[in-house]
């Protein structure tokens, strides 16, 4: 889907396949419902559906951030024994029309988790 007006060319996808999701080596999601997003010259970013995380690694956070193009972003953090990714998750929980797909879905910063696609998943 692709966004109209000024803002950069944003598009969604259903990524293929099984994205997991790891943080220091504990899968926190898993799902074969991932979404790509793809917005000017950023990397691509995953998204993955509320209901293929695993809540218990997830904290709220009081911050929040505003895109112009997708809305306002609420953040979690991802807690294991041992470490935490403060604020390494975040969520669009009434984005923009243009970007509507990616509601009660959440999104993970790369530096803080490594994602692994499984390709061969009916």
């Amino acid at each position: 889907m692709k966004s109209s007006g000024p803002s950069p060319v944003i598009t969604i996808a259903e990524q293929p396949g099984c994205l997991l999701v790891k943080f220091h080596g504990i899968q926190v999601a898993a799902s074969t419902r991932a979404l790509v997003l793809l917005e000017a010259n950023y990397p691509p970013v995953y998204y993955v559906p509320r209901e293929d995380i695993a809540e218990q690694y997830f904290a709220r956070t009081d911050h929040t951030s505003y895109c112009p193009y997708k809305g306002d972003a609420s953040y979690f953090s991802l807690q294991i024994p041992g470490h935490e990714g403060a604020n390494a998750v975040w969520s669009y929980e009434d984005p923009k029309v243009s970007v509507e797909q990616i509601k009660n879905y959440v999104a993970f910063y790369p530096d803080q988790v490594t994602f692994e696609l499984l390709k061969d998943v009916e």
